[in-house]
């Protein structure tokens, strides 16, 4: 079984991350394991995994965007911005028709700047911000560019709101919660987050991990795994011959002379190379105002 890829997992509800990709890597036997963006341990859906070699090309998948289904409560702020925190204010008396609603929410559209949670796995010091903050010692980290593409209310039922977002790699949707919540003039927090989209795949794309111990004891798990090439779908590829491959192997100089089949790099200047049997051999980026690459990552 090639044990070098990606699996695409729909978490559960109350199982932190770390644990999932825990039990991904005793399913597998893999040496290394690791996963493309975290999920708070109450939240459930997409959680992309990857698989010892793939490990590598993880901070490729998590700078991809992201699309969240959630439930915002209005009128109770809390402080890690969730269901899960203390109270910190509450307003008990608001009525908002669906029209300020719905200016409040696409007010959102389009970049700002976001302060990151308190409680988040940011790190500071190599120390998680919510552990800080859990000792009475928090850290606010300075405001990020995020940027949401788009978000639509699927549902009003006051309290409670449940929106569609799809926003780029980094927003925080608790965060979100208590934006919107400051906005209305109420307050809010998250009660309830499904991720269905993330790093190019989707919840229906996702196993559960029973599903997995399935297919382990009938001897299939292999059939589950996404090969890395494939997983890095956006990318653009070039299919290297033996030679390419060999400059590759030893870490020779690259250029565009030896890269001249492929589409034009991404935004970011990153193509994949993949061998004849189409497994991603190495990842390089044109370095700016030059013919040569820069080697992201060498994977034979």
């Amino acid at each position: 079984m090639n044990k070098n890829g990606i699996i695409v997992i729909d978490k559960p509800e109350d199982i932190s991350s770390a644990s999932v990709v825990a039990k991904i890597k005793r399913l597998f036997n893999a040496k290394k394991a690791g996963h493309a963006g975290t999920l708070d341990p109450f939240a459930t859906g997409v959680l992309v995994c990857c698989i010892n070699k793939a490990t590598r090309v993880a901070g490729f998948l998590s700078d991809k965007n992201k699309k969240y289904l959630a439930i915002v409560h209005l009128g109770i702020a809390t402080d890690t911005q969730d269901f899960t925190g203390s109270v910190i204010s509450e307003c008990k008396e608001f009525d908002f028709n669906e029209n300020t609603i719905q200016s409040v929410f696409k007010s959102f559209i389009g970049p700002m700047d976001q302060v990151p949670p308190v409680y988040s796995a940011l790190k500071h010091r190599g120390i998680p911000l919510y552990k800080l903050a859990r000792r009475g010692t928090p850290v606010q980290k300075p405001a990020r560019r995020i940027f949401i593409s788009d978000i639509n209310i699927r549902n009003i039922d006051l309290p409670e709101i449940c929106f569609q977002v799809s926003c780029s790699a980094g927003t925080y949707i608790r965060t979100l919660c208590a934006d919107i919540g400051t906005a209305l003039g109420c307050g809010g927090h998250l009660k309830k987050l499904t991720r269905i989209e993330s790093s190019g795949f989707s919840i229906k794309q996702a196993f559960t991990l029973s599903e997995l111990e399935q297919s382990a004891a009938s001897g299939k798990l292999s059939d589950h795994i996404i090969d890395m090439a494939h997983a890095l779908s956006w990318m653009p590829e070039c299919i290297a011959d033996d030679g390419l491959t060999e400059k590759i192997r030893h870490g020779m100089s690259i250029t565009t002379k030896e890269i001249n089949t492929v589409p034009k790099a991404d935004s970011k200047g990153f193509i994949k190379v993949v061998d004849n049997k189409e497994y991603l051999i190495a990842i390089l980026e044109l370095k700016k105002n030059s013919e040569k690459y820069d080697y992201c990552c060498v994977l034979i």
